[in-house]
């Protein structure tokens, strides 16, 4: 028989147990004994030790189930500085502590340490905890400060390094948005902006949450032995992170947050559960704090490509409206360089100077954006926020905005085959300021509601090379090489959309998974600082389009919200389209295709629908939630899926989703959550409010439902209202 192992420090496993017995009240979440500072809400808490200047370690315990510690003695974060290796365990002096709190409920502490150790070059680490409301979840952060007189290079940052008690043999990593299941060492990607380390021996585990943007994010688990690790790329990986500090500079890492659970023997779990409360109520994204958000959205890019004109927008968008569009997005092929030639490709031409083409809108887009307008749909417009062709005044005044590629010159990150057709332009210069000045015209000018900033920042999703990717440049303003480029491109396009936003409030920006840099990416960065993320082009027709575009949320969420994934491109004009349209209310429904194909009276019917959602969202905001509907898995061929879209805060209902793909059975029973089991709710088949019964909620919450389907590919939508 195989030895388990585990992984244990005696003494501070002893500490633990010994200070959870005498916890005090939970009034606040920080308070200290001796050479400890706790962290503690009820629901976590974090022993903070520092002893005489030795270490600065901590360990994870959940006191309200007295569970024993989840940590032992850990290197608490780790980072190398100019080639020296520093972590909790290096010898630290603690300068100063403070309470510290966020705007969302959020409260804690900040630690400043400095090295015991004599170096060269001095800095000061800040450590910053905060704990949330009735969560067993800690998020924490590092900032660097540079307070000597020698530059620092800041290389291999984690931000969490722990030595967990859990059983190797025992435990299993879920991975790629915790969809996934992996055994042994693990090193994560770019699709991990969670993962969750299970434990199924022991019953508990923890989620690990990682908010760095796009493919410097990494996570792992049992590099060492039993440990994990959450922060940045390390030198050796395809997309090394690396940041210069001069004097008097600081600089803040990406969040990353841990959440614990026990007594469970689905690790998944805990994503549904705890981390998506916390995504929803605490995380701050852009489209959870939206107060209005777009319900029903069109995009001409399919099937009109860059062929589009005044002519053609008013007509497709008179149509769209009486389907009840209430966004409409002009794509690609509005817009003329300084020699304003207009586009004759299906993309790839006249970028850069982001001047309307006055042939294809004679008036300019101001009398469009008004018809748009006038027909009480908001106007957006998709704009690539780093590219540039040949023909751009941009590209010949200011050649050394531009990344630089192995060669030394200009280079394509979207499509490096074609470097003399199309180059990309550097957020680690003052293209930054154009871009924003352009958008932000168009704001003013014109009333832009949608942006949809689209195309390779720091790397593209189509190119396995990944030396084609940031900027090799070392005369460029804000990075001095290529690893340093990675990390500040994606800053700098953050803080632009930071500026969009404080400039133009109400301006939806939709940052494309192309713009991300890996196929399909999406995760708490972009969430936080863009409403969307176009996240596909599935231009298939039901039933296969319908399906894609399940999968793809169900791969997601509820990791992320659900309404920021703008997944595309389903037809108006789709025989099968009230298919295509119910599969994509689990997410945020943008459609394509001809509505001018569209009859008069199924145009009423789709609108129909279009008025449902508008009042399902005045009356539940179900927005801002999506979970796993109980008892239904990930949506394939042959089965039956689901979703429950309900508002477990009010807890007054929502919307659900029931879907049969190809499923021999013709019935499902369907189970709830989130309801009060002793209230009274309706279930009303949509979009017509037919009640199809009432119930208590614990009967609904334990018994069900039946839903049946007779075709072999259809689905029902419902609401859930308390009564």
């Amino acid at each position: 028989m195989a030895k388990k192992y585990i992984c244990f420090d005696n003494y501070l496993l002893v500490l633990v147990v010994l200070a959870i017995a005498t916890i005090p009240s939970y009034s606040q979440n920080y308070y200290q004994r001796g050479d400890t500072l706790w962290l503690n809400n009820g629901f976590l808490a974090r022993a903070i030790v520092y002893n005489q200047n030795k270490f600065f370690t901590a360990n994870l315990i959940m006191p309200n189930t007295k569970s024993t510690s989840y940590v032992a003695d850990s290197k608490e974060f780790s980072l190398r500085i100019n080639d020296s290796l520093y972590n909790g365990l290096s010898g630290w002096k603690l300068i100063r502590q403070a309470p510290i709190q966020d705007q969302r409920g959020g409260a804690g502490m900040s630690f400043t340490l400095k090295p015991t150790a004599r170096s060269a070059f001095q800095f000061e680490l800040e450590i910053n905890y905060i704990l949330y409301p009735n969560l067993p979840l800690i998020r924490k952060w590092i900032k660097i400060s540079n307070i000597g007189e020698e530059d620092l290079r800041i290389e291999s940052l984690n931000v969490e390094d722990l030595q967990t008690n859990f059983y190797l043999t025992g435990a299993v990593v879920h991975h790629n948005y915790a969809r996934m299941k992996h055994l042994g060492k693990f090193v994560g990607n770019w699709d991990d902006p969670v993962i969750v380390v299970h434990d199924m021996t022991q019953r508990r585990g923890m989620a690990l949450g990682n908010e760095a943007m796009g493919v410097i994010k990494r996570s792992a688990f049992h590099t060492e032995y039993c440990n994990v690790e959450v922060g940045l790329t390390h030198p050796g990986q395809a997309f090394p992170f690396r940041k210069y500090l001069t004097p008097n500079q600081s600089w803040q890492s990406p969040a990353t947050f841990v959440c614990l659970y026990d007594n469970r023997d689905d690790g998944f779990e805990v994503i549904q559960e705890e981390v998506n409360h916390f995504v929803v109520k605490h995380l701050d994204t852009r489209i959870t704090s939206l107060p209005e958000k777009p319900v029903f959205v069109y995009n001409t890019w399919y099937p009109f490509r860059t062929h589009i004109n005044d002519t053609l927008i008013r007509e497709v968008a008179r149509a769209a409206a009486d389907c009840g569009v209430v966004e409409f997005i002009i794509d690609d092929g509005w817009s003329v360089n300084e020699n304003g030639k207009s586009a004759e490709k299906d993309w790839g031409e006249n970028y850069g100077d982001w001047l309307v083409d006055l042939k294809k809108f004679p008036g300019g887009l101001k009398p469009t954006f008004d018809y748009i307008k006038s027909l009480k749909m908001k106007p957006g417009l998709w704009i690539s926020i780093a590219s540039a062709t040949p023909d751009a005044k941009v590209f010949r005044e200011h050649p050394e905005w531009f990344v630089v590629n192995e060669a030394g010159k200009p280079g394509n990150l979207h499509l490096p085959w074609s470097d003399s057709n199309m180059f990309t332009a550097s957020f680690g210069t003052d293209w930054s300021a154009y871009i924003q000045e352009r958008i932000i015209r168009l704001v003013k000018e014109y009333g832009l509601a949608y942006a949809k900033l689209d195309l390779a920042v720091v790397t593209s999703p189509y190119v396995n090379n990944d030396n084609v990717s940031g900027s090799y440049a070392t005369n460029h303003p804000y990075h001095r090489d290529h690893e340093e480029s990675f990390a500040v491109l994606y800053e700098r396009v953050l803080a632009m959309f930071d500026e969009l936003h404080r400039q133009a409030p109400e301006l939806f920006i939709d940052c494309t998974f192309e713009t991300a840099g890996k196929l399909q990416l999406m995760d708490y960065a972009i969430a936080r600082h863009a409403e969307g993320n176009w996240l596909s082009n599935f231009e298939e027709s039901a039933p296969v389009g319908p399906l894609r575009v399940r999968q793809i949320a169900w791969w997601r969420s509820p990791a992320l919200p659900a309404s920021s994934l703008v997944i595309g491109n389903q037809s108006f004009d789709d025989p099968n389209f009230e298919f295509c349209l119910k599969s994509l209310i689990g997410t945020l429904p943008i459609v394509l295709g001809d509505p001018r194909k569209i009859p008069l009276s199924e145009r009423a019917s789709i609108k129909a629908w279009s008025i449902w959602m508008q009042q399902m969202q005045k009356a539940y905001d179900y927005m801002s939630y999506r979970r796993d509907l109980p008892g239904f898995g990930e949506p394939k061929e042959g089965a039956w899926d689901g979703w429950q879209r309900l508002n477990f805060q009010t807890k007054a209902g929502g919307i659900i989703g029931v879907f049969k793909q190809g499923a021999l059975e013709t019935r499902r029973t369907v189970f709830l959550k989130d309801l009060l089991p002793n209230a009274t709710y309706s279930i009303r088949l949509a979009p017509h409010n037919k009640i199809i019964l009432k119930a208590k909620g614990r009967e609904l919450m334990e018994k069900g439902f039946k839903v049946k389907l007779l075709k072999k590919y259809d689905a029902q939508i419902f609401e859930v209202r308390k009564e």
